[in-house]
C-alpha cells in the first residue's frame, strides 16, 4: 500500500494559498481516479483507491501545517506502512513557478510541513516539490506564501495539477524520472536531462579553402601533377 500526501491548511481561508498546492494536487488526484469519498480520520481527510494495480491512500492532514507528520504518523502506524510507502506533495519557494522535482530524503529546506513529517515518520519517503517562486525578499516570503495563486497563475497551474493526477500512477509504481518527464512536457517545459542540442562544428580554415577553392586542370601523370595533386586534393 502506497500512501500519497498533499500538504496545506484547513479551511476556506487558506484554501488558494500557494502554501496549499499539495492539497490542490490531492484533490486533482481524488477528481482524476476512482478514489472513495473523502471522509475523517487520523486528524486528516483521508480517501482510499488504486492507481496501477496498487492500493492508495491520499491523505490531507487536517492539523495545520506545522503538525502534519502528527496525523501522517498515526495513519502509517495504523496500516504498519514503512517511511519508504510515503508520497508527500508540497510547495517548494526555491522552484520557479511550475517546476517539478522529485527526491528521497534529505532535508526540510525550512518547511514546517516537512520538519513535522521528519520527525513523525522518519525522513526517507519521496518529497514532491512543487515550484511557486520566491518573491525576492525574505521579509516578503511569509506574504507570499500564505497569498493566493493569482488570476495569470492559473496558466501554469491548472495544467500543473492535471499533469501531476494524470501521472501519479508513475509515483505509486516507484518512477519519479518519468513521472517528473511527463510533467515537465505537460506544463511545456523540456524534458528533464535535455538541453539545446550542440551547434555544428564549423569547418577549419583549411577545408574551407579546399572547398573553396577553384577548379584546376591537373595533369594526369609526371611530376608537375603529383605536386598539384597534394595542393588541392584528389579528384
Amino acid at each position: 500500500m502506497r500512501m500519497l500526501v498533499g500538504l496545506g491548511n484547513p479551511g476556506e481561508k487558506y484554501a488558494g494559498n500557494r502554501h496549499n498546492i499539495g492539497f490542490m494536487a490531492a484533490d486533482e488526484i481524488h477528481r482524476r481516479h476512482s478514489f472513495s469519498p473523502w471522509r475523517k480520520k487520523f486528524r486528516a481527510e483521508i480517501a482510499d483507491g488504486e492507481l496501477v494495480g496498487e492500493k492508495v491512500l491520499l491523505v490531507k492532514p487536517q492539523t495545520m501545517m506545522n503538525l502534519s507528520g502528527e496525523s501522517v504518523g498515526e495513519a502509517m502506524r495504523f496500516y504498519k506502512m514503512a517511511t519508504g510507502d510515503i508520497t508527500v506533495f508540497y510547495d517548494e519557494l526555491d522552484l520557479a513557478p511550475g517546476k517539478v522535482r522529485v527526491k528521497t530524503g534529505g532535508g526540510s529546506g525550512g518547511h514546517n510541513g516537512i520538519k513535522s513529517i521528519d520527525a513523525h515518520c522518519g525522513k526517507d519517503y519521496a518529497r514532491v516539490r512543487l515550484g511557486i517562486g520566491h518573491p525576492g525578499d525574505k521579509a516578503r516570503v511569509t506574504g507570499h506564501v500564505l497569498g493566493d495563486f493569482a488570476k495569470a497563475d492559473h496558466e501554469w497551474l491548472d495544467p500543473l495539477l492535471e499533469a501531476i493526477a494524470d501521472n501519479a500512477g508513475l509515483l505509486a509504481s516507484n518512477d519519479p524520472s518519468t513521472f517528473m518527464n511527463r510533467v515537465a512536457l505537460a506544463v511545456g517545459g523540456e524534458k528533464l536531462g535535455s538541453g539545446p542540442k550542440p551547434a555544428k562544428r564549423a569547418k577549419s580554415h583549411i577545408h574551407q579553402a579546399r572547398s573553396n577553392a577553384p577548379k584546376v586542370d591537373v595533369p594526369k601523370t609526371g611530376p608537375m601533377a603529383d605536386m598539384l595533386k597534394k595542393l588541392f586534393g584528389k579528384e
